[in-house]
């Protein structure tokens, strides 16, 4: 059996660093919601990179980089 997947179709990690009282308000709303903070901080970036898609704002050369 031949293993389908490629570069492109595995989730992609990233490392950010926060302000501590940001982080802090983050794993409030992420305990509120019962839910890890990483699991809730993806869904947030995704969300906005989602509305700046809708709103405009990536233009087809920034698309095409998200993507490499």
């Amino acid at each position: 059996m031949s293993n389908s997947y490629t570069i492109d179709n595995v989730s992609k990690r990233i490392h950010v660093t926060l302000p501590d009282s940001f982080y802090k308000k983050l794993e409030l709303w992420a305990n509120s919601e019962a839910r890890p903070v990483a699991n809730l901080a993806s869904y947030l970036l995704q969300k906005a990179i989602e509305d700046a898609d809708d709103q405009g704002k990536l233009n087809d050369r920034t698309k095409s980089k998200a993507h490499e």
